[in-house]
């Protein structure tokens, strides 16, 4: 497949995992089986880089205090780093800070998702793109994933809906921004668990479907 050459990855890495205890995007992908003694290369942050990496013309990986840990893998996989220097405002302060990068490049659309999220099925970016190319246009701002009722990650955001992102307040959310414009989104039924699926605890990481077949 060629690369979208007006797209960028936007990959959310700048959260402190609190409620997981350490950072989420060094989290071992695919998971390892209990008790195991081998070693893993992978984590959450490289395998969302792989998988976007074909989608794309640059992934650029949003970070914050956590930059220096998170540095070896962005430029070993081939990505770019984007500091949020003020994290602690929230997630859409990291989006924010990702999408004017994807501008600021010259770009016009963004495939985004959240770090925590594991890497879903490559027929789902297909459809996801497809229906994006089809769509997206003055009267669809975006294309985002439906897993049995339920709106997910990653989603392809066009130059109308960045632009909504960027004007948002920062008290907002990106759910609420999104939902604000419901309207403008083509919402792309997909049978992939994974879209829906976030971790944000150790028992939600230990309970993890095996990796979807790409």
């Amino acid at each position: 497949m060629g690369r979208a050459l007006s797209r960028c990855g936007v990959i959310l890495a700048a959260g402190e995992s609190s409620r997981m205890g350490r950072d989420k995007a060094l989290l071992p992908w695919p998971p390892q089986a209990s008790g195991s003694t081998g070693s893993t290369t992978g984590t959450f942050l490289s395998a969302a880089i792989a998988l976007f990496a074909d989608y794309v013309d640059v992934v650029l990986v949003v970070v914050g205090k956590n930059e220096r840990n998170l540095m070896p893998i962005v430029y070993a996989n081939g990505a770019s780093l984007v500091v949020n220097p003020e994290p602690e405002r929230g997630q859409l302060s990291s989006l924010q800070a990702g999408l004017q990068e994807v501008l600021n490049r010259g770009r016009d659309a963004a495939l985004i998702t959240l770090v925590d999220r594991p890497p879903v099925a490559i027929t789902t970016l297909e459809l996801l793109e497809a229906a994006f190319d089809r769509e997206v246009s003055d009267e669809k701002w975006a294309a985002v994933p439906e897993y049995q009722g339920q709106h997910g990650h990653p989603f392809l955001a066009g130059r109308e809906m960045i632009e909504a992102f960027l004007k948002a307040s920062p008290t907002s959310t990106a759910r609420e921004i999104l939902h604000a414009h419901q309207d403008k989104i083509a919402y792309v039924a997909v049978e992939d668990p994974l879209v829906i699926v976030n971790v944000d605890t150790p028992e939600q990481y230990a309970a993890l479907p095996e990796p979807a077949t790409h």
